[in-house]
């Protein structure tokens, strides 16, 4: 049965749901809070929507591998309409602590085209971090803020894999324990952009912040469920200004591309897929944050191993890193960076920390959300530029990481072979996604 959700412009009111809770209150939700929460308190014994996606073992990374999923996207996916509707049930009922879709934001001129936005409120209204962060391994606190103190409310539905290899959506599902713990979709109530939501695997199994082979590929269902090129998938180590240290992705709408994405790429490692296909890794040119960029496969558990794989191994050698997941999961960027332990040392400039910029996975893509006024006013490609450039590994130091991920994810190298093959959201691409509202992106 297919349900069609239509999407209406509602007016948010700021919720006095969100405020931070105490310690107290935190550690009550933990025994039974009444609330409806996450916890094993309450959702063992709750009913949640459940849109349950097609994880056939063979499922091939795309139909077709030398296209791009913007020519599947002229029909609105039943995942994203679900999605859409849902958020701006959540907006309407007042959950988010301001309304982003009031934020300026506009493309800064120059070759790359970051974007800016204004944000005033965020840094003011967001959740403290509040665990080391220079260790980017670090066991669950129940005691901290975690998924499970968050009321059902906030969920938007279960995303599972289905029984009978066939997609469903069910309105209303009981949980069932002896299946495991469920993953869920919730909104980020401290939204960058419209759309904003979590993506948490397993969340009553309580993981830490750290990438597995499960947890990935769900992450890469989610983005090739969505179809849709606007749609981005992101993971911050901790360390790589992850504030929450409770395993989750999130992921959320922009309807102009990545500068991060339009960036050429050398090809230089590979690893073999099934069908003599290849997992093809290439590193970044001309972009201040030295990056690697995995694809190809043919199947997307092929591209998940070589991507788990090396984000094990950062991992486990204390490297942060931020991830991007583009172009419906079929194009992931692993970006290992420096900058929270840079800016402890005292390395950054005062001019840069005065921003209160934290470059998380958005920020190096290039979407760069500004808290103060006169920074956005005066956002230029210069100062993107010069941010960036602080957060990446050395010259030397990404080499030695990439021999280092090299060995470790048994990967082949290759002859190098620069490309300047443009973003899969390329300029022929819309500007502005058929469903989504047009603004969307408001550029003033």
């Amino acid at each position: 049965m297919e349900r069609i959700l239509t999407i209406r412009r509602v007016p948010t009111v700021v919720s006095n749901y969100q405020d931070n809770a105490s310690s107290e209150d935190l550690q009550a939700i933990v025994h039974g809070c009444g609330r409806n929460c996450l916890g094993k308190c309450c959702l063992p014994v709750s009913k949640l929507p459940l849109y349950a996606f097609n994880d056939a073992k063979q499922q091939r990374v795309d139909k077709d591998h030398h296209g791009s999923c913007d020519d599947r996207c002229s029909q609105m996916s039943f995942l994203n309409n679900l999605l859409l509707a849902q958020w701006e049930d959540r907006m309407n009922r007042g959950l988010f602590r301001y309304d982003v879709t009031s934020c300026e934001t506009k493309v800064i001129p120059g070759t790359y085209g970051f974007i800016a936005q204004l944000n005033e409120g965020r840094h003011l209204k967001k959740r403290p971090t509040e665990f080391r962060i220079d260790m980017v391994l670090q066991d669950f606190d129940e005691n901290k803020f975690n998924f499970t103190k968050v009321g059902q409310e906030e969920v938007l539905f279960r995303f599972e894999p289905t029984k009978d290899n066939h997609t469903h959506y069910f309105p209303s599902s009981s949980i069932d324990s002896e299946e495991g713990s469920p993953s869920v979709v919730a909104i980020n109530v401290s939204p960058i952009e419209y759309g904003h939501v979590l993506l948490i695997p397993r969340v009553l199994d309580c993981l830490p912040q750290r990438i597995d082979r499960e947890s990935l590929l769900l992450a890469l269902h989610f983005a090739k469920e969505a179809s849709d090129p606007f749609f981005r998938v992101g993971y911050n180590s901790l360390g790589a200004f992850a504030t929450i240290n409770h395993l989750h992705f999130q992921a959320y709408y922009l309807s102009v591309p990545f500068p991060i994405e339009k960036a050429p790429t050398c090809k230089i490692m590979s690893r073999k897929g099934a069908y003599k296909t290849k997992v093809v890794v290439s590193k970044l040119l001309n972009y201040p944050v030295r990056g690697l960029v995995f694809e190809g496969g043919y199947k997307l558990l092929d591209l998940c191993d070589a991507v788990t794989s090396s984000c094990i191994f950062l991992q486990s050698n204390n490297i942060p890193f931020n991830i991007l997941i583009s172009d419906c999961g079929k194009r992931i960027f692993i970006l290992p960076q420096c900058y929270a332990k840079k800016q402890a040392q005292g390395e950054v400039s005062q001019e840069l920390v005065d921003t209160q910029v934290n470059p998380a996975v958005w920020e190096i893509s290039g979407h760069m959300v500004l808290k103060r006024r006169k920074n956005y006013d005066e956002a230029s490609e210069q100062y993107a530029w010069k941010l960036l450039a602080e957060v990446s590994l050395s010259e030397e130091r990404f080499e030695e990481v990439i021999r280092q991920i090299h060995e470790a994810g048994n990967l082949e190298s290759e002859e190098e072979q620069p490309s300047v093959e443009e973003s899969r959201c390329d300029s022929n691409s819309p500007r502005v996604a058929a469903h989504l509202p047009q603004d969307c992106l408001v550029l003033h």
